[in-house]
């Protein structure tokens, strides 16, 4: 008898209760991929790295003694059927609920109806969770923490950056790992001659290679396959095959998985800058290509080249920043997609260079000698001598015009206690500053000049 205060959350496909093998059929008009879902955590496809036997979270499952839980990972790697699979194998009472549609009256309903019925062990499944602003989440804290419900929250972003630290640390986190080409093709397998859920009853066939291809366009996200199988068998007549003419239409509407300004934004340039830090020219090609076909702003990546032009190439090639800067600008004036050969040139010009962060380290140190030490003061001899009251101080008096010595140096002292913030690599054109500075201290070492 269900409770007439209590809104049915559940429809006709609530989790069946442990022990029950499968629950109520699938509507036939649901898209294939949520006709496919796993109905058991032993039907989940990859995870391994959570899910083997003996792992932490089948253990708490089994003894059903989980609190919380946070599944931070791609699109369509299992995250909603980790979470129904857990409720199923535990007989508990599972309330979905998408953060992009809900409101904070409808929480406080669902965590009310929760309080009310602490029998049915209340499962409360948040989707894109870091949509939540900050009062949504706060708003949850009281009856997680009082364990009236048990919170599953699954988010394509980073918990650390978009989940409350109060919430975050009251729950466990797991990370699912985009599915593997092979992985995903024995899916469609099952799904293409299942009969009860899947697209059996339509007769189609394809071959291995077919779906692997399937398979790897849609970049580890199993949901967006199953659905794109699901089109393609019904784009086709009955018993009929599926061929690479079919699937090269599909490959045509790819898209790159890329959210401007989110993880994969964050996570992509990182591996761009890496990339060229390391000298792999293959490797930030890849990267800058993935960029620009997810819709990077071309001035984006010009000006982390700009930086990495000074950070990491520096002394060892000056002809990088100028040709970085260059190429910031191109693409202000060009755009694309002609810019695209302008950030080409320049990632390649970034990768093949030779390296040198003596700039970075020269100035990390300077901040850390003023941080930790009496700031200097400036030599008299250094000080500007304009105006009639600095005249009469002396200040400048004792220069020595650095032009009227051999090589320019005249052994002058510009700091009252003299220190070493720069160190020239050896690598490219700063090997040649390494030896030109070698042969001025050895100039200086024979002046004796105060400052």
């Amino acid at each position: 008898m269900s409770d007439p205060d209590q809104p049915d959350f559940f429809g006709d496909d609530h989790p069946p209760a442990p022990g029950q093998v499968a629950g109520p059929r699938a509507p036939a008009s649901q898209p294939l991929a949520a006709r496919m879902r796993p109905r058991s955590l032993a039907e989940v496809v990859g995870q391994e790295h959570i899910l083997k036997a003996g792992s932490l979270l089948p253990r708490l499952v089994a003894q059903n003694r989980f609190g919380s839980l946070l599944f931070y990972g791609p699109p369509g790697s299992g995250k909603t059927s980790i979470a129904e699979a857990i409720a199923r194998e535990t007989g508990s009472r599972f309330v979905r609920v998408n953060a992009v549609m809900s409101n904070v009256a409808e929480l406080r309903e669902i965590l009310a109806a929760a309080r009310r019925r602490p029998e049915a062990a209340t499962i409360l499944f948040i989707d894109e969770l870091h949509r939540f602003n900050k009062s949504q989440q706060d708003l949850l804290l009281p009856d997680v923490e009082e364990g009236n419900v048990r919170l599953i929250g699954a988010t394509t972003h980073n918990p650390g950056f978009y989940v409350n630290p109060p919430l975050l640390s009251r729950s466990h986190l797991f990370r699912l790992d985009p599915l593997t080409p092979a992985q995903i093709t024995a899916v469609l397998k099952h799904a293409l001659t299942d009969a009860d859920r899947g697209l059996g009853a339509r007769g189609i066939t394809a071959a291995d290679k077919i779906l692997s291809d399937l398979a790897v366009l849609c970049d580890g996200d199993l949901r967006r396959a199953l659905n794109a199988l699901e089109v393609l068998v019904f784009g086709l007549p009955g018993r009929a095959t599926l061929t690479a003419a079919e699937l090269e239409v599909f490959a045509r509407e790819r898209r790159i998985r890329y959210d401007a300004d989110e993880d994969e934004h964050y996570d992509t340039i990182s591996a761009f800058i890496k990339s060229c830090r390391g000298s792999d020219p293959d490797a930030a090609m890849y990267w800058l290509a993935k960029m620009l076909a997810g819709g990077e702003d071309p001035r984006f990546i010009a000006r982390r080249l700009v930086i990495l032009a000074s950070e990491d190439v520096g002394l060892a090639d000056p002809q990088a920043l100028p040709l970085t800067v260059a190429a910031h600008h191109a693409c202000d004036f060009i755009g694309l997609p002609e810019a695209e050969l302008t950030l080409a040139h320049a990632t390649l010009y970034i990768a093949t260079a030779p390296k040198s962060n003596s700039a970075t380290l020269a100035l990390g140190e300077a901040h850390r000698v003023l941080k930790e030490q009496p700031v200097q003061t400036i030599p008299s001899a250094l000080r500007s001598k304009s105006g009639q009251a600095n005249q009469r101080l002396g200040q400048g008096k004792d220069y020595a015009y650095s032009h009227d010595f051999p090589e320019n140096i005249s052994g002058q002292n510009y700091l009252e206690k003299p220190l070493t913030l720069y160190t020239p690599k050896t690598a490219g054109w700063e090997a040649k500053i390494a030896d030109r500075l070698a042969r001025w201290r050895e100039l200086k070492t024979g002046i004796t000049r105060s400052p």
